[in-house]
């Protein structure tokens, strides 16, 4: 017990001497307290924001520049008698507001600064700047806020907004009401763009009048610009995009492919970027937030996920050459269709118009034959000695080509799609007893795959480089310096075979040249464009109905064949046949890009002018479940 006792003591004792040893270190030997300007009343801290990176195009034309805004700060704690009457006055609002702001500053921090009033006009700031050393408590701050030459790419850009209380506590850079990047590459490379703010200390008088920097500067920083960058797309392909997808819903994405750029990223229907800027961006962003039947604000080419359909079967083509389940040669007869199952025969439909005749892989491309790749899908899963262990070796392939993950780009939303693996439908068949034909509409680009358009785009570049790509990204150079990042640079393979990408060529080639080709109508006078299109099936469910709506178009497609420069994929939403809208506006999107001009002007007209707000759309909200039309 005595031990016990002293050993208590002890503690006691020694607590009591550290605490004193380190009360007199932080009040006698250590001077950061009070050398912290911060800490002296008769100092302010007045920021000097720095201009923010500009942005341009891959072409140097200027998307993004800045515009100087003012605004009213407040310190709640340095507040003193002020005529409260004259200042709402100065400020046109109301003393009520006044007070309501007030209070909402004092409770975010009684002796931080915060946002009073927002984006003064320039009339305004003159007349305020000769008598704000009336008004104790509050300053004025100057803002860099965006400005946006064109009304195009706002998902690729994204904008700028205030930094809220949260965000202000987690990031010790931030004070609430700053601006930072949201969505886009504003929010993506923020710490690059943004800069570094500078800080002056200024001394005041009773009165609140400056009357010179504390300390002649010692502790002041200059302000660092923030870097601008150079993106990837063409703001002309871009505009000329959205242009083609006016009145219908749906994503572009075009890719080159010897470099993984990104040359546009559409979304439709989108916004302009111009709204987000300015005392009316809250409002304007509820609107568009609140728009859930149209979804501006959603980016349907990184985030919307849609069955890829019969744009599919290239990989479950190359998938069957590497497994050596078939071979360039192998052929296979179509009546109608294909049957399978053992105990309840099913059959799958095909419309390649070869009854009876049999056909070869490149003929089975282009007239985008079921019965072929379905034989040729089962096969690569048959190969094996179960299902689960084929069902691994496919989903692991297709996987390479950038499907079923996020692929990495640059830009801060998207969506990883869906490559079922054994496991998965193992968790849909308890008993495992599934089989190559219990999952046959895979071999379609149907079934339980999605994908998005990026992913799309990327799984092109990589056909038409003959089996590699490059991580998709959208900036292309940081302060005209190339970006050396590994992750965008080094090429990633999908493990195919170069020599099976030519006869999946070929037959892509032929889907625009041979007559009967899918896109035969759509192709381009000297140039070798090769392309697959889709036609996927869409249903809903509307209180455990299963409705069926009109079919979603879709077209992938790479030119030139040899050396191509240009990958893309396109979505419409509910827009028909592949080869209605999507092959048309994917061979327009091509001969802008490589020619640029468009020499069919007729066809280019009539893609433009199909309205499918009128055709699909509005008729949609009758059968569309209730919570998505409010």
């Amino acid at each position: 017990m005595r031990n016990k006792g002293f050993i208590l003591v002890f503690l006691t004792i020694a607590s009591g001497l550290f605490f004193i040893g380190r009360l007199f270190y932080l009040q006698i030997l250590d001077d950061s307290f009070r050398s912290n300007p911060l800490n002296n009343a008769a100092v302010r801290a007045k920021y000097d924001y720095p201009r923010r990176g500009y942005i341009y195009d891959r072409n140097k034309k200027l998307l993004v520049a800045n515009q100087t805004s003012y605004d009213i700060m407040v310190v709640p704690n340095e507040i003193r008698e002020i005529d409260t009457l004259e200042f709402c006055k100065l400020l046109s609002i109301s003393k009520e507001n006044f007070i309501k702001k007030v209070k909402k500053a004092k409770k975010y921090s009684p002796w931080l600064p915060s946002i009073f009033v927002q984006e003064l006009a320039k009339s305004d700031f003159a007349v305020l700047q000769e008598k704000m050393f009336r008004y104790k408590g509050f300053y004025i701050q100057k803002r860099m806020l965006r400005e946006y030459p064109y009304n195009s790419a706002a998902n690729v850009l994204g904008y700028i907004s205030q930094v809220n209380e949260t965000m202000a506590k987690e990031s010790p850079y931030y004070q609430a009401g700053e601006l930072i990047g949201y969505q886009g590459v504003e929010k993506y490379y923020e710490p690059i763009l943004r800069g570094t703010k500078g800080v002056k200390y200024i001394k005041r008088n009773i009165l609140n009048k400056e009357i010179g920097s504390y300390k002649n500067g010692k502790y002041d920083t200059l302000a660092i610009a923030g870097k601008d960058l150079t993106l990837s797309i063409d703001i002309d392909l871009q505009q000329y995009g959205e242009w083609l997808l006016q009145n219908k819903r749906g994503g572009i994405v075009a890719i080159e492919p010897q470099s993984g750029e990104i040359l546009a990223l559409i979304t439709a229907p989108s916004y302009n970027p111009n709204l987000m800027v300015g005392r009316e961006r809250s409002k304007n962003f509820n609107k568009l937030y609140l728009d859930q039947f149209n979804k501006p604000l959603f980016d349907r080419s990184l985030q919307a996920q849609y069955s890829p359909g019969s744009t599919f079967k290239m990989l479950n083509g190359l998938i069957a050459l590497q497994e050596g389940v078939i071979t360039v040669n192998t052929t296979t007869k179509c009546y109608g269709g294909y049957k399978y199952g053992v105990r309840t025969q099913a059959f799958m439909g095909c419309h390649c118009h070869s009854f009876g005749r049999p056909l070869k892989l490149e003929e089975a491309i282009y007239r985008s034959c079921n019965t072929y790749f379905s034989i040729a899908y089962r096969k690569s899963i048959e190969k094996y000695a179960t299902a689960a262990e084929g069902m691994n070796h496919w989903s692991q392939q297709v996987k390479k080509f950038g499907l079923g993950n996020y692929l990495g780009y640059d830009l801060p939303v998207g969506q990883k799609g869906l490559i079922p693996d054994a496991a998965y439908y193992d968790r849909y068949y308890p008993m495992k007893n599934w089989k190559a034909v219990t999952t046959i509409s895979n071999a379609i680009g149907q079934g339980e795959i999605l994908t998005t358009p990026i992913q799309l785009a990327n799984m092109t570049a990589a056909i038409a480089n003959r089996g590699y790509y490059f991580t998709p990204h959208i900036v292309k150079k940081i302060d005209d310096k190339p970006i050396d990042n590994p992750k965008f640079t080094i090429p990633k393979n999908t493990g195919i075979d170069a020599t099976y990408f030519e006869p999946v060529i070929n037959g892509m080639q032929l889907v625009f040249e041979k007559k009967g080709g899918t896109a035969y109508y759509s192709q381009v006078k000297g140039l070798e464009i090769c392309g697959k299109t889709g036609t996927v099936e869409n249903f809903i469910k509307k209180e455990g109905e299963k409705i069926k709506l009109a079919d979603h178009s879709i077209f992938i497609a790479f030119a030139p064949k040899d050396n191509p420069k240009i990958a893309i994929a396109v979505f419409v939403e509910n827009g028909g046949f592949g080869s209605r809208i999507a092959a048309p506006v994917a061979s327009l999107m091509i001969e802008k890009y490589l020619h640029k001009s468009i020499e069919n002007e007729w066809r280019e007209k009539r893609v433009h002018d199909i309205n499918l707000y009128e055709e699909q759309y509005n008729r949609q909200l009758e059968v569309l479940p209730t919570d998505v039309t409010k």
